[in-house]
């Protein structure tokens, strides 16, 4: 962790904005359905024992971290694994089960919280039903336009697993070889959460949470540059590479538990 907070440190140092960073906002908990218009699209990934915070992008994929999928790769199966979009006090706009899924072929599991990790913790997850656009609009993925960028998120997280909670407004801090710094409130579960840029008619996805906690300066969150790592899980996809289940595959069940430290990792109930 110690490269990586000294690499983070060295961005911040080198590419924050000049002008005044916006306030942070708290986090506002989307209780009712008219809180949720226009969020329908980030849900709660359920993973088999916990969950992580995942976001469509079309109506049949789901983008989250990679090291959400760890477990389910390892057992080589998802049929424990449900998107539930919109979720609130157990009630949903859709879900579905999931079909497929892959994580980036460079994200390295055994590695931990790493600045190379950070840097490719994506996976797509591809649903066995699309959900309706109607019902749930996918979000865009966009390169974030600047450091310093006022950006907010929608998560699911420890305390907090029943209903999405958005913070408004945070701010990035720091960008650095692909790597982000947000000061963004998150915490267990909230891995997968979308990282959005507000400038646009529409909501636009720049990032998604990868780990945070608490450093010397207050909260912290690291997340990736997304749209080449979109780009080349999709190809995956097609292409079937490292795409799992596979077909003939079969792995004993293994046990995979959080881990301790500031990553901010899937929650087991």
């Amino acid at each position: 962790m110690r490269d990586l907070a000294r690499l983070l440190a060295l961005a911040v140092g080198l590419v924050l904005a000049t002008p005044a960073m916006a306030d942070n906002t708290g986090l506002d908990r989307l209780t009712l359905r008219s809180d949720l218009l226009g969020w329908e699209a980030v849900g709660r990934l359920d993973l088999d024992g916990g969950f992580c915070t995942g976001v469509l992008v079309a109506p049949d994929l789901v983008l989250t971290a990679a090291h959400c999928l760890t477990e389910a790769k390892a057992v080589g199966r998802v049929d424990q694994m449900r998107f539930r979009a919109g979720l609130r006090d157990g009630e949903a706009v859709a879900e579905a089960v999931v079909a497929r899924a892959v994580m980036h072929p460079d994200y390295v599991p055994g590695d931990g919280v790493s600045a190379g990790n950070i840097r490719y913790d994506v996976g797509l997850v591809q649903l066995a039903a699309p959900i309706p656009a109607a019902v749930a609009a996918p979000f865009l993925v966009e390169t974030l336009p600047r450091a310093g960028a006022p950006v907010s998120v929608v998560s699911y997280a420890r305390g907090r697993a029943e209903a999405p909670a958005r913070q408004a407004v945070c701010t990035v801090q720091g960008r650095h070889s692909g790597l982000l710094a947000f000061d963004c409130d998150v915490t267990f579960g909230a891995s997968g959460a979308p990282v959005f840029d507000l400038t646009g008619q529409r909501a636009r996805i720049v990032s998604l949470v990868s780990s945070g906690g608490t450093g010397a300066s207050g909260r912290v969150a690291y997340g990736m540059e997304l749209p080449a790592r979109v780009a080349e899980l999709k190809h995956a996809l097609r292409t079937g590479a490292g795409v799992f289940p596979q077909t003939g595959f079969s792995a004993r069940r293994v046990t995979i538990g959080e881990r301790d430290g500031t990553g901010a990792r899937f929650v087991r109930p």
